[in-house]
């Protein structure tokens, strides 16, 4: 027995008084009315009757304890999650004062945890013996939103999700804005990494605008215009050649400066043929004709990593956003015209360093795809995964999108009121309890899971980048090459003068 209530009781929430001293986060039982009702211990107090705040001399307090000794009393809130026997419905009728409170029992607790076709996450973190298992279906067609301050331990629950995802021949693409992913090893599949390429002859006249940096400038985007779309026409009749879209604009450019009358009109064309040639420059590597549909890279049962370690954040965002619309229009051509070259099978998208990529004050064009995809994707099989370590920075709109959260250490207020905003299911008590959470331990809540649970999550076996760099470590190592290149140069002076 833990305690028993007191006070007013409610449907949702139950008082308590206790000798011993429970933990938040624990879970108990009430039985009343033959029910068996589960609850979630949010939040505690200790205070003694005779040590009041009414005592302003510690000598005094002093007194009191030697006469009362440790005879505290202990007050706490449980948050009731439903009835135990009938699938976790909120019972219609609430507990009577006096009832007794129990520590719920592990049997109780597997059961409740034991999901069909689950993935394990780890164990609770009050009781080590229960495992906790998250309904995979739930947590991909309705999305999830991983969210810790940096170093909380995001990177090994992305890596722990992943493998277990593998284990049930899953497909994830991760947006890797840091290669993190990129020379991964999990247990359970292997890590197919993508190149940041992209064949031009598949993307949108606005992806293509966005990184020749025409913006506010109608003139240049006229001219623009009429030369991307002619390219492509002259592509498609066989009248120009398919091997450099940009060269086939630039060509048609020129043409128009050649036709253009007077030096201002020719100018304007020239300014966008210099855009058109610097982005040819600058963007070498990204655009490829050769480089096939990027969708097709896509492989079933293997983590497919684009690796945007090396390209810059407006490179990074027109990819993301250029991947994600040609899959969600692929996915829906399978789905409702069962289309052999459309993507045949559901992919889960973990878009790290999403504060970047679907930003709070900003609005480029990665940011609508992933709001797009986070409204329409559960239909299509497109699962999204959001990754930051800066929840205050996340669009509110694509946050809200997430129906599951995995949240580790937050320390930051705003960071909390943001989350809290987005996530129904996460009260005052629950979310004062984040800056307290330990490296790799969690609060697990939404859809996936049947009840709000606190989670210590399993330590990633597998081997991946990240974590913070051993600056000691990195320092006696160039200090180590430096000393060996002094006496290798010594050698040879001592060699060169015999």
């Amino acid at each position: 027995m833990i305690g028993r209530c007191i006070g007013e009781t409610s449907l949702t929430q139950i008082s308590f008084v206790s000798k011993k001293m429970p933990q938040v986060g624990e879970y108990v039982t009430v039985e009343y009315d033959g029910k068996v009702i589960l609850g979630m211990i949010e939040s505690l107090v200790r205070g003694s009757v005779a040590l009041n705040s009414e005592i302003y001399n510690p000598d005094t307090i002093a007194k009191i304890r030697e006469i009362e000794g440790d005879d505290f009393y202990v007050k706490g809130t449980v948050r009731i999650l439903g009835d135990v026997n009938d699938s976790l419905k909120i019972p219609r009728t609430p507990a009577p004062p006096g009832t007794v409170i129990n520590q719920a029992s592990s049997e109780i607790l597997n059961e409740i945890f034991d999901v069909k076709n689950s993935l394990k996450l780890g164990h609770l973190i009050n009781q080590s013996d229960v495992e906790v298992g998250i309904d995979i279906n739930k947590m991909v067609s309705r999305h999830l939103a991983i969210l810790a301050m940096t170093g909380a331990g995001k990177s090994n629950t992305v890596s722990v999700i992943i493998d277990g995802l593998l284990k049930h021949n899953g497909c994830m693409m991760i947006f890797d804005m840091h290669s993190e992913y990129v020379d991964a090893e999990f247990s359970n599949g292997e890590v197919n990494v993508i190149r940041p390429v992209i064949n031009p002859k598949h993307m949108e006249f606005s992806e293509i605008l966005k990184l020749a940096n025409i913006k506010n400038a109608p003139i240049q985007e006229r001219y623009f215009r009429q030369a991307f779309f002619e390219a492509n026409e002259k592509i498609m009749e066989g009248t120009a050649p398919s091997t450099d879209f940009i060269e086939n604009v630039l060509i048609i450019l020129y043409q128009i400066h050649d036709a253009a009358e007077g030096a201002s009109e020719k100018n304007k064309v020239m300014d966008v043929i210099n855009k058109i040639e610097d982005l040819n420059l600058k963007y070498d590597r990204l655009l490829n004709t050769n480089a096939g549909d990027i969708l097709k890279k896509i492989k079933l049962g293997k983590a497919n990593v684009l690796d945007l370690g090396q390209v810059d954040e407006n490179t990074a965002e027109v990819l993301v956003a250029h991947i994600l619309r040609r899959a969600l229009r692929s996915r829906k051509n399978y789905v409702k015209n069962h289309d052999p070259e459309a993507l045949s099978f559901p992919v889960f998208f973990v878009v790290e360093e999403a504060h970047i990529l679907a930003p709070q004050s900003r609005n480029p064009s990665s940011k609508t795809w992933i709001t797009r995809v986070a409204r329409e994707g559960r239909k299509f099989g497109m699962g999204l995964c959001l990754v930051s370590q800066s929840p205050k920075s996340v669009d509110s709109e694509t946050l809200s999108q997430a129906n599951n959260m995995i949240i580790l250490r937050l320390v930051e207020p705003k960071d909390q009121r943001h989350v809290q905003t987005a996530s129904e299911s996460l009260s005052e008590d629950l979310v004062a309890q984040l800056p307290s959470l330990n490296i790799g331990e969690a609060l697990v809540l939404g859809l996936m899971t049947r009840i709000p649970t606190l989670v210590k999550i399993d330590e990633f076996k597998g081997r991946m980048r990240g974590g913070d760099l051993d600056i000691l470590d990195q320092w006696a190592i160039n200090q180590d090459k430096k000393e060996k290149s002094g006496e290798e140069s010594m050698q040879d002076l001592k060699d060169l003068w015999g």
